[in-house]
């Protein structure tokens, strides 16, 4: 699934400048974002642990488990961001499975990911 394609026309697009944070580690979660633009370094703990580019997603497990965040999001480059907060997030579930599907894939590459560089 191309989620560049799904949300290449958001209106609620939100641009962020090299440096700053997206969202920080341990703050309430709402919104998950699609990266439409630029590369976002994902920290756990200070430590990074990730980068992510145009189509992967950041903020899910927070938006789909109601914790807070389990890590922070800081912009390497320039980016745009499509937020997604909870009624568009099951809106998109009962639409399209094919969402779910591609969200759950997702976090469990990220999961396979941090546990192979442990």
């Amino acid at each position: 699934m191309n989620t560049l394609n799904l949300f290449k026309n958001a209106d609620n697009v939100k641009e962020y400048p090299v440096g700053a944070t997206v969202f920080e580690e341990g703050q309430p979660g709402d919104e998950m974002y699609v990266v439409l633009d630029g590369e976002i370094e994902i920290r756990a703990h200070g430590q990074a642990v990730n980068k992510l580019g145009p189509g992967d997603l950041l903020g899910e497990m927070a938006l789909i488990d109601s914790s807070p965040r389990s890590a922070s999001a800081v912009v390497l480059s320039r980016c745009r961001l499509a937020p997604v907060d909870e009624k568009r997030f099951l809106f998109m579930v009962q639409q399209s499975p094919f969402f779910a599907v591609h969200v759950m894939r997702e976090l469990v590459h990220k999961l396979r990911f941090m546990t192979d560089k442990a």
